[in-house]
């Protein structure tokens, strides 16, 4: 459960980041591969969160809520960890 109130604080921390321009972005990573990106977008309060699959183009979701966010990207995580 850890990891998942980590996630948490990283989007947060997104959230937070200053607007000047730039569309705030974090990547995640296991063992070193990118598993996703996810950017938010301060304007309509939303979440991008790009999957990159190896054998397909990188796939975007839209997201209203940290929550659900979050549970994806875990869930992404925990799926890449299985499969390694």
């Amino acid at each position: 459960m850890s990891q998942l109130m980590g996630i948490i604080q990283r989007l947060k921390t997104l959230q937070e980041q200053d607007q000047s321009g730039d569309v705030p972005s974090r990547f995640f990573e296991l063992n070193g591969k990118r598993v996703c990106q996810v950017k938010y977008f301060g304007t309509n309060d939303t979440f991008e969160l790009e999957v990159y699959d190896k054998d397909q183009k990188p796939q975007k979701y839209p997201f209203d809520n940290i929550d659900m966010t979050a549970i994806e990207i875990y869930e992404l995580l925990q799926e890449e960890n299985n499969n390694q």
